[in-house]
């Protein structure tokens, strides 16, 4: 693994990527997606929150034994066959293609406060459109103008999170909380299921510092401390901005909103701080869709350099951006936007969120089979050895409990990717 010749990250710097990386544009529409199950939710965050960590320690134990660039495809590669290795690729990038329509929607759905008219759901869908293809063309511009755009975005999203997450509970109310606690009347055991599943959304990037090892101070130290670490802060902030906007915002009201930050904020102090909030919710989540489109599109290049993806995904342009494979990405974000209209933003996020969690589940499984098959090899005492087992186990419960906790309908069309991996590959190995 290239590590550089420069400084590396100390432990704040690992767990300020781990949380920057976690704590995306999902927050701003999530609370929206969880207001359909109600403010029993709470539930489900907790169990979410073990079944993450539990993930997140087999990512720090791999990145901390042996750490090589790629993350789950590499781990999926070396410990558990090619063919996995490519179906790891394959769903990871069709994951995070289908992630990034969500983005693209948490835009517009904040735009919605300053253009009513993109509450209407194929002009909304117009509007995601040109926000991907715009963000498209940047990509294929230069990286360096893509970390800059990134940067400030990050540091503007911090705004609305800390406005609403922390002062938010001077006007929360535990009436309204509890008003919307179960409005289904949903078995706990469901309703916890369900809403951990949706959670996954909130916790992808948790392999951050482990992917990062090579990069990171003291890696044996400082990886599992950092994936703690973000996992910690991550979760208390995912909680807090959930829980106060469910206090603050009725069940029904939240369910449907396009921009839950922004609604508070106009319930708290009026028009003008919903605008504030919302210009810095819009450049928030447009940095992340530049960022997470070149993270897919570099994730394609190496894996066509690899040979386990077309050769077009790797061909680069005079600025060394994979233009044809960003092209294709962008074709494949059309259709899946296409296919997930709903009568509004808020809906759509959801639909597309919860395709996203039940294909990364599969790749999330690959690594701890990884760290099984690696851990065979290494000469580890048996509590460690136990540990890790049982660690794994945890892990591989909460990706099933993922995939029993969406509907029947969408388990299948996961089964359908799954079984076209199969020719699929044999058609790349031939090549």
């Amino acid at each position: 693994m290239v590590t550089g010749g420069g400084k590396k990250m100390g432990l704040v710097g690992a767990s300020s990527l781990v949380v920057a990386n976690m704590v995306g544009t999902g927050l701003f529409l999530l609370p929206s997606s969880l207001a359909s199950i109600g403010s029993i939710s709470i539930y489900g965050w907790v169990v979410a929150a073990i079944g993450a960590s539990a993930l997140g320690l087999v990512f720090a134990h791999m990145g901390m034994i042996d750490p090589k660039p790629g993350g789950p495809y590499a781990y999926a590669r070396d410990y558990v066959g090619r063919f996995p290795a490519f179906q790891t690729n394959l769903l990871y990038w069709f994951a995070n293609v289908i992630g990034n329509v969500a983005i693209a929607v948490s835009v517009t759905g904040y735009l919605a406060i300053f253009i009513p008219a993109l509450k209407h759901p194929w002009t909304a869908n117009v509007c995601t459109a040109a926000i991907i293809w715009l963000f498209i063309w940047i990509n294929t511009r230069d990286a360096k103008l893509v970390g800059g755009f990134t940067t400030i975005s990050t540091i503007a999203g911090i705004i609305p999170i800390a406005f609403v997450g922390l002062l938010g509970w001077f006007w929360f109310k535990p009436d309204v909380f509890m008003g919307s606690w179960n409005p289904d009347n949903a078995p706990v055991v469901s309703a916890t299921a369900r809403s951990a599943s949706i959670a996954l959304w909130a916790f992808l990037g948790v392999e951050s510092a482990a992917v990062s090892a090579g990069v990171i101070e003291n890696p044996k130290r400082n990886v599992p401390l950092a994936t703690i670490i973000g996992l910690l802060v991550s979760t208390v902030i995912y909680i807090s901005c959930c829980t106060v906007l469910m206090g603050i915002i009725p069940g029904k009201e939240l369910r449907i909103s396009g921009a839950p930050f922004a609604d508070a904020a106009r319930m708290m102090l009026g028009p003008w701080a919903a605008i504030g909030i919302s210009l810095a919710a819009i450049l928030k989540a447009s940095g992340s869709l530049v960022g997470w489109i070149l993270i897919v599109a570099q994730s394609a290049q190496a894996a066509a350099d690899d040979g386990m993806f077309p050769m077009r995904f790797a061909r680069t342009n005079r600025h060394g951006m994979p233009v044809q494979g960003l092209v294709i990405t962008g074709l494949m974000m059309m259709v899946m936007l296409l296919a997930s209209t709903s009568p509004d933003v808020a809906t759509q996020f959801a639909h597309i969120t919860d395709a996203t969690v039940i294909l990364m589940s599969v790749p999330y499984i690959y690594s701890v089979l990884a760290m099984w098959r690696l851990n065979q090899t290494l000469d580890l005492s048996t509590a460690k050895t136990q540990f890790f087992v049982v660690t794994g186990v945890v892990a591989c419960a909460y990706c099933l409990s993922v995939v029993l906790g969406q509907s029947a309908e969408l388990d299948q069309k996961a089964l359908l990717v799954l079984l076209i991996s199969t020719p699929l590959f044999a058609f790349i190995k031939k090549r």
